[in-house]
C-alpha cells in the first residue's frame, strides 16, 4: 500500500492552505512625525513624554535617532530644533532616503500644536509594547523548536511566562526616576491610611498586637516567620493569612488582601481542615475520626464552610516547588485575581533552587530561594511571608527564645529579609520539665503552667521599618489558632 502524495497546497505550506501573506510589524509612522515635529517646536514637549517613552520606542531607524539627539540637549538644557541639530544629520545614512538633515525642517514646518504629544507618545509606546510581543512570541516557537534536551517543557513555560509577565509590567508603569514631591504624598496617603485603620496602612494580619508593631505587612516586603518544630509556625501563618482575606471580604477589598498559599508541607485538604477547623472553633480530630454531634455540623460547620467558600484563598500544594516555578504561578495567579495581595510559603526550606546545581550547595540554594521571594514581592508590589526553620542550637541554650543566629543554613534569610518574627511558646517547653506530683518542686511548677497557659510570644527580631520587640498571643490549642491576648 503507498501513502498518497501530498498536494500542492500542503507541499507549499507544510500543511493545508494557502501561505500567509507578509504582514508588517505594528507602526504609525504619521504619529512619530507628528510628535517629533511637535518637539522641535516646543521643547516643552519632552516633558509629556520622557517619563515613558524611549528612542528605541520608535519605529523608523532615523527618528530614534532624532528623538535620542533632542531629548539629549533638551536634557543638558540646551534648545533642540532644526537648526541645532542639522549639524548632527549632516551626513546621517539613515536620513538620506527621507531627504536628509531638510526632513528635521520639514517636520517642524508641518507640526501644528503639541496638544496631543501625550496621546502621540502613549501609541508609539503602544505600538512597540505589540512589536515586542511578535518577538516574544516568535522567540517562544523557535526556543520549543530548537530546545536543548535538558531543558524541559515546563522550563519553557516558566521562562515564557515571566517574559510576558516583565512586558505587560513595563507596558502598564512608567518606570524611573520619582522626584521627592511625589514620594512626600505617596508616604502621606500611607500616613492617611493608617490613620483610619488603627496603625495599620499595609496588609492587616488580624492579630491586633502585631499589626500595632508592623503597621501590618507593607508590600514588597519580605517577612520570615521562624520557629522550631511545634512552636506552632503553620498554625500562625496560617491564622493571619486566613484573617487578611477575611478582612478582605468582610471590608469588600477595602482592607486585607487575597492570599495564595503555598502549602509544601501540607496537603490542600488537610489545610482546608485546619482553617475549617478554626472557623468553626471544632477541634480538627473530630473531623478525622467523625465524632461531630448534628448541632456542631449543622449550626457550625457548614455555616463556617459557606463563608470560607468566598474567602479569596487560593492554595498551591506541589511539593519541593522551584523558585522558578513558584514565581511563575504566583505571577499567573495574580493577573488571574488582582485581588492578591499576600503570598505566604510554608515553608522556604522545601523550595527548590532553580540553577544546574541546585542542591550541591545548600547555603548558596536558600540564597537563591530568598532572593527570589524578595524578587518576586518587589515584582507584584505585595508581601511575602515565608516560613523558616531553625537550628537545632536552641535546645541547647538554657533560655531557648530564637535569635536571628539562629536562622538555618544561610545568614541570606535575615539579610534579604525585612521583617524576621520568631513565634516561641514557653508552655511547651516547661510541660516537658514537670516535676514528680505532690511535691513543692511540682507545686511551684503548676504555678508556672498557670501564668503562662495558652501563651505565645511573636518576638519581632528584625524589622527594616520600625522597632523591634515581643507581642503576647493566645495559643488555642484545640484548633491550632492563634487570637488576641488578654490578661483577664
Amino acid at each position: 500500500m503507498t501513502a498518497a502524495s501530498p498536494s500542492p497546497d500542503e507541499t507549499s505550506s507544510g500543511r493545508r492552505g494557502v501561505e500567509p501573506a507578509y504582514r508588517a510589524l505594528p507602526h504609525n509612522i504619521e504619529a512619530e512625525q507628528a510628535l517629533l515635529g511637535a518637539l522641535l517646536v516646543n521643547n516643552d514637549a519632552a516633558g509629556r513624554v520622557q517619563g515613558f517613552l524611549q528612542a528605541e520606542h520608535f519605529f523608523n531607524l532615523a527618528h530614534q535617532r532624532i528623538y535620542r539627539a533632542a531629548a539629549t540637549l533638551i536634557e543638558r538644557g540646551q534648545i533642540a530644533n532644526p537648526v541645532t541639530l542639522k549639524g548632527l544629520f549632516d551626513r546621517d545614512d539613515a536620513l538620506k532616503d527621507l531627504g536628509g538633515a531638510s526632513y528635521l525642517a520639514r517636520l517642524a514646518g508641518a507640526a501644528i500644536t503639541i496638544i496631543n504629544v501625550g496621546e502621540y507618545g502613549r501609541l508609539i509606546h503602544d505600538l512597540a509594547v505589540r512589536r515586542e510581543l511578535i518577538r516574544v512570541g516568535e522567540e517562544m516557537v523557535n526556543n520549543a523548536y530548537d530546545a536543548a534536551l535538558d531543558i524541559a517543557a515546563a522550563r519553557q513555560i516558566e521562562q515564557a511566562e515571566a517574559r510576558l509577565f516583565s512586558l505587560a509590567e513595563n507596558g502598564r508603569s512608567e518606570s524611573g526616576f520619582v522626584n521627592f514631591r511625589a514620594a512626600i504624598r505617596a508616604s502621606l496617603e500611607l500616613a492617611e491610611a493608617a490613620l483610619g485603620t488603627g496603625g495599620v496602612s499595609g496588609v492587616a494580619c488580624g492579630l491586633r498586637d502585631v499589626d500595632r508593631m508592623l503597621g501590618g505587612f507593607h508590600n514588597s516586603d519580605l517577612l520570615i516567620l521562624a520557629g522550631r518544630p511545634s512552636m506552632g509556625k503553620t498554625a500562625l501563618a496560617t491564622t493571619m493569612a486566613f484573617n487578611a482575606a477575611r478582612i478582605w471580604l468582610e471590608t469588600n477589598g477595602e482592607r486585607g488582601a487575597g492570599v495564595a498559599f503555598f502549602s509544601l508541607e501540607m496537603s490542600a485538604d488537610q489545610l482546608a481542615t485546619r482553617i475549617l477547623s478554626m472557623q468553626a472553633e471544632i477541634p480538627s480530630e473530630k473531623f478525622r475520626r467523625g465524632d461531630m454531634t448534628d448541632e456542631e455540623f449543622q449550626k457550625r460547620l457548614i455555616p463556617s464552610a459557606q463563608l470560607l467558600e468566598q474567602v479569596p484563598f487560593f492554595i498551591d500544594d506541589t511539593g519541593a516547588i522551584p523558585i522558578s516555578t513558584l514565581r511563575a504561578r504566583a505571577r499567573r495567579l495574580k493577573r488571574q485575581h488582582p485581588e492578591i495581595g499576600l503570598i505566604v510559603i510554608d515553608y522556604l526550606q522545601l523550595v527548590r533552587g532553580s540553577s544546574a546545581r541546585a542542591g550541591e550547595n545548600r547555603v548558596q540554594e536558600v540564597s537563591e530561594v530568598t532572593q527570589g521571594l524578595k524578587a518576586l514581592a518587589k515584582e507584584l508590589n505585595l508581601p511575602v511571608l515565608a516560613l523558616s526553620q531553625l537550628s537545632r542550637q536552641v535546645e541547647a541554650r538554657e533560655d531557648k527564645r530564637p535569635q536571628l543566629s539562629d536562622l538555618r543554613e544561610s545568614g541570606s534569610i535575615e539579610q534579604d529579609a525585612d521583617v524576621v518574627m520568631f513565634v516561641y511558646r514557653e508552655e511547651y517547653y516547661e510541660m516537658r520539665r514537670q516535676p514528680a506530683m505532690d511535691t513543692p518542686e511540682h507545686f511551684a511548677w503548676q504555678e508556672r503552667m498557670d501564668a503562662i497557659r495558652d501563651q505565645a510570644e511573636v518576638i519581632v527580631g528584625k524589622q527594616r521599618h520600625g522597632p523591634i520587640g515581643n507581642v503576647i498571643v493566645k495559643f488555642e490549642s484545640p484548633f491550632t489558632r492563634f487570637s488576641d491576648y488578654s490578661a483577664d
